[in-house]
């Protein structure tokens, strides 16, 4: 079986890379035969002398790496005109966005293309290791917290000298997902004073034990659906959480949201007058700027001020930190690999949950229900 690793589009910022020479050379030494385009790591700080070494194939002509191989790798979702390079019949694994481009899901299945999708690898003990959605929110609540003190003018530590004491900042998070809980421990680490709030009450405990204190807020209703993730809740908790928020939003000097859904627009929990109350100066970074926004007043890819407030919409948070969210990214997608090809095949057992939950598209159709339904809500919209 011939793997392929396919250069990303570095010119939208996307500089991360499938695998790394370190997990192509152990993949190699299995016996698998490794073809890496041209230049795919460049962006991630990796040669192509480091592919060569580690037993890859270099190919130059991009047509000849996708039309050739029988299973490639990409981080990013492919185009439109990339899905047609591939060859009919071939494998394609990475994030590919179904749920938020349900076309492309359509556009592989037409071309017989056995698909997975990343973002769909359930959250289970079992599948951890190949969870690359939250090793790369990881990253994101890890970058989200470090803007965000660049960007305030202020420390934030508190700070004793002879000219006096400074007081230590006020970091709010909203959602203490793996996104949210890896910003709280890096403010926590720069010497912020974290609060955090999550309508499930379940991460309180996790929250205090990276040492911030959990905003609780009396909810009537199950807030926690299937796998850990939030569930849409009634309009009387979402007034509730509400007042919770702008109580927290108006006293901090940072806010970092992280709420997102997949496949639709983000929720918005910061309202521009939540932003107007805040004290000039502050700092709101909205990780699901991409998604419309956690925050009202945020524009993706930009940093805005509003009344006094720099709000800051970070687009792909990941890529930013390439070198090792390319190592976690690559051990993520080889314990997958590793997982479905048995003896050089593809082995697909679809009754069981990593494969029947991961795969989008096979033998010329879209397996998935979500992707099924986002599909035909997309058909009524047009």
């Amino acid at each position: 079986m011939k793997i392929a690793i396919a250069k990303e589009a570095i010119e939208i910022g996307e500089r991360r890379v499938a695998l790394i020479p370190d997990a192509v050379a152990r993949l190699v030494k299995q016996g698998w035969q490794i073809t890496v385009e041209a230049g795919a790591g460049t962006g991630a700080c990796f040669s192509d002398e480091a592919y060569l070494a580690a037993g890859a194939q270099i190919i130059a002509d991009r047509a000849q790496l996708w039309g050739e191989a029988d299973l490639l790798l990409k981080v990013a979702p492919p185009s439109a005109e990339e899905v047609g390079l591939l060859r009919e019949g071939a494998t394609l694994i990475g994030f590919l966005d179904p749920l938020g481009l349900p076309e492309r899901s359509q556009q592989l299945a037409e071309r017989r293309i056995t698909s997975f999708s990343l973002e769909l690898i359930p959250r289970t003990s079992r599948a951890q290791s190949m969870d690359a959605l939250s090793s790369q929110a990881n990253i994101a609540g890890y970058k989200a917290a470090l803007i965000a003190a660049a960007a305030l003018p202020k420390f934030f530590p508190m700070l004793t000298t002879a000219a006096g004491t400074i007081r230590p900042a006020k970091v709010f998070i909203i959602g203490a997902g793996v996104a949210g809980l890896q910003a709280i421990a890096t403010a926590r680490r720069l010497g912020a004073v974290v609060e955090a709030f999550d309508i499930r009450p379940a991460v309180k405990e996790e929250v205090q034990s990276l040492g911030a204190k959990f905003v609780e807020v009396d909810l009537a209703e199950e807030t926690t659906a299937a796998g850990g993730y939030a569930k849409e809740v009634s309009d009387d908790t979402k007034q509730r959480t509400q007042a919770a928020i702008a109580e927290r939003v108006a006293q901090a000097d940072v806010v970092i949201t992280t709420a997102q859904v997949p496949g639709k627009r983000a929720p918005i929990l910061v309202t521009a007058e939540m932003v107007a109350q805040m004290r000039p100066g502050s700092v709101v970074v909205d990780l699901a700027a991409g998604q419309g926004g956690n925050c009202e007043a945020s524009e993706a890819g930009k940093d805005i001020q509003y009344q006094g407030v720099t709000v800051i919409g970070p687009i792909n948070l990941p890529a930013s930190l390439p070198v090792h969210a390319s190592q976690l990214y690559a051990k993520n997608i080889t314990t997958l690999l590793q997982y479905l090809v048995k003896d050089g095949e593809l082995q697909l057992d679809f009754a069981d949950d990593i494969v029947s939950s991961a795969c989008v598209t096979h033998a010329g159709e879209l397996r998935n229900e979500r992707v099924k339904a986002a599909l035909e809500r997309d058909s009524v919209k047009v």
